[in-house]
């Protein structure tokens, strides 16, 4: 058996903006546009069912090609955890190229601003790599700065 330590990409940071307003920002697509994708790219449409089952679905804009990204809620505990996946789409039709599963928690801090850890898991240690060859921190990391940084103008 695979040691999850081998197959999972993450990591952690301090967003300088509440719990509620990260939640915000991940559950709702008029904000979700704003941060998704490292600029200059762009999410060009949105479609969230919020619920166990429901489907994420997403179009990204990068340098003018448009990429499709869909996927389905595993886990939902409002204002904590989402976990989200491309092995399925809505109705629980398996993708025949999966990529990965994602889990984000969200946690309070002391000061009012919100612990937030992103989890990639991917099927095998050799996706995990490919992800991490993409550009996985670098490419999370300035989403996450993003989200930040957008997340604290709606706490305002």
């Amino acid at each position: 058996m695979t040691d999850l330590t081998d197959t999972d990409l993450s990591f952690s940071r301090v967003l300088p903006a509440p719990r509620s307003a990260v939640w915000a920002c991940w559950t709702t697509p008029e904000h979700l546009v704003h941060w998704f994708v490292p600029a200059p790219h762009r999410v060009a449409k949105c479609d969230i069912d919020l619920r166990v089952g429901g489907h994420c679905n997403m179009t990204f804009d990068v340098e003018g090609n448009m990429m499709d990204n869909n996927g389905v809620y595993l886990e939902l505990i409002e204002g904590e955890k989402i976990v989200f996946t491309d092995t399925y789409t809505a109705g629980w039709k398996p993708n025949p190229e999966p990529f990965m599963t994602a889990i984000i928690t969200l946690e309070d801090t002391e000061d009012g601003q919100t612990l937030y850890t992103a989890t990639a898991r991917h099927r095998s240690v050799e996706a995990a790599q490919q992800h991490k060859d993409m550009g996985f921190f670098d490419g999370w990391g300035i989403v996450a700065d993003q989200l930040g940084a957008y997340a604290a103008k709606l706490a305002v």
